[in-house]
């Protein structure tokens, strides 16, 4: 399978004291600290932009990110509790890379406000964590078809391919955290400085509009399933792949899990598109999301919809024998080859022509594997059931809920870098002491002197 792979943004140049004031001197370092992560974070990000796309290095992209967010939490943590004070309002400049653009290219944009620069620089970490998924999905083939494969060797590539999961779970759960918790901090803040004369405050870009970043996540959710699926049929591929159709392998899961797995990959898949068309940005509102998304996200949600058709076919068709299900296994399986029939010209959505001659040949698979089983039960109802085969009206009603076989990451913001005032007061109250334990307790220490550069622990990565 073909993954979507985000294009990054770049960024401007950042020098926090330039609209940081320290009235105490004991921040300067911590800030001159901020300034140097910042700085990095726009290198390798230009880096990236000038490297051939097989040879990008999102995990770098990650970890200099992960360097970078302890620092930005701690100056806004600083400036929220007025130990440190804004000379101005700050703009930072980043490329929008998720706006439709008549020239194709990545516009410039210039927001407004700490928070803006959070929600960027999160949406960031949230596509690099994507497209690390996706070269690690690249670099594993099509390793379940191969006939030499080992069991240790087909074991190493699932837990590779669930590696890929794992982070693209991480990256919903970014993506969710930027749509619910930044996102609205930002529009508030642009409420409250609002001023006609500055055009800044009206400024949002459709990057940073709810509707697209929620899109984001429940794309990633939606690949994450989808990964899932092809997982838990690694060890049966070959076998199908072998013998195509009916009777299934021995080493095949239930066709009944399938369904509802890809029902809830189906959901997520439509949900995102939904709200990536509806997703507007720019001074009136007026900027869409970029066609290249929306439409890669429409044909996923096409051969979604196919492939959940095709296997609730099989399911009823495996039945059929004992529950009178061959009418409806026959309407199932034809629905599902007349949406792959659509898309067998690759699709719409798909950028670059390997890309899309990957998408043609696993649609002619799937067309394959799905005439192999309607050609099957199709027979059997013609000589053996005679049972009506249903129309799409009545299969619609007849389609169940989908099931999630994984679950979103939530994103928990890292320590920052160093203390506000506010933070080291809290983080000095002493627990509060009920019962007998309270006689005995020995007094607290007053007067906790507090270091502000002092930098919390960093979680692992992984």
């Amino acid at each position: 399978m073909s993954s979507y792979v985000y294009e990054l943004p770049t960024t401007g140049n950042v020098v926090f004291s330039e609209f940081i004031l320290d009235q105490t001197g004991q921040y300067s370092h911590a800030i001159g600290n901020a300034t140097v992560a910042r700085t990095n974070l726009r290198a390798v990000l230009k880096e990236s932009k000038r490297t051939d796309e097989g040879e990008k290095d999102y995990l770098r992209i990650v970890k200099v990110i992960d360097d970078y967010l302890p620092h930005l939490y701690a100056i806004m943590d600083c400036v929220d509790s007025d130990d440190l004070s804004l000379k101005n309002q700050p703009a930072f400049s980043w490329r929008s890379t998720f706006s439709a653009n008549l020239l194709n290219n990545s516009p410039r944009q210039t927001v407004m406000g700490l928070h803006a620069e959070l929600a960027f620089t999160l949406l960031t970490y949230g596509s690099a964590l994507a497209n690390l998924a996706a070269s690690c999905v690249t670099s594993l083939g099509q390793y379940e078809r191969e006939r030499a494969i080992t069991d240790a060797l087909r074991k190493v590539k699932d837990e590779k391919l669930n590696f890929a999961v794992q982070l693209l779970l991480r990256a919903a759960g970014v993506f969710a955290h930027t749509a619910e918790v930044v996102i609205p901090q930002w529009e508030r803040y642009l409420s409250d400085v609002g001023s006609v004369s500055n055009p800044l405050t009206t400024l949002k870009p459709v990057d940073l509009s709810k509707e697209l970043v929620l899109a984001l996540s429940k794309f990633s959710m939606a690949e994450a399933q989808t990964l899932a699926v092809r997982k838990l049929m690694s060890r049966s591929a070959y076998d199908s792949t072998l013998t195509p159709g009916p009777p299934l392998p021995k080493s095949h899961p239930s066709p009944k899990l399938i369904v509802k797995l890809s029902l809830f990959a189906l959901e997520s898949y439509a949900s995102a598109c939904s709200l990536a068309k509806s997703a507007r940005g720019g001074i009136q509102g007026g900027t869409e999301v970029t066609k290249d998304l929306t439409r890669w996200l429409a044909d996923e949600t096409s051969l979604t919809s196919a492939l959940s058709h095709k296997w609730l076919g099989v399911e009823a068709g495996e039945q059929s024998s004992t529950s009178g299900k061959a009418g409806e296994a026959v309407g199932f399986l034809q629905w599902a080859k007349s949406e792959l029939e659509a898309l067998k010209d690759g699709g719409h959505g798909i950028a670059g022509l390997s890309r899309k001659a990957k998408r043609k040949e696993r649609v002619a698979e799937e067309i394959a594997s799905t005439m192999a089983f309607l050609s099957h039960y199709k027979k059997l109802n013609d000589t053996i059931h005679f049972e009506p085969v249903l129309p799409v009206a009545t299969l619609q009603s007849m389609i169940p809920t989908g099931k999630s076989a994984v679950e979103m990451k939530l994103f928990t913001p890292p320590p920052p870098s160093f203390r506000s005032s506010r933070t080291v007061q809290f983080s000095a109250q002493p627990p509060e002491i009920v019962g007998e334990e309270a006689e005995v307790a020995a007094p607290q220490s007053e007067g906790v002197s507090p270091n502000p550069t002092t930098v919390a622990p960093r979680p692992a990565y992984f």
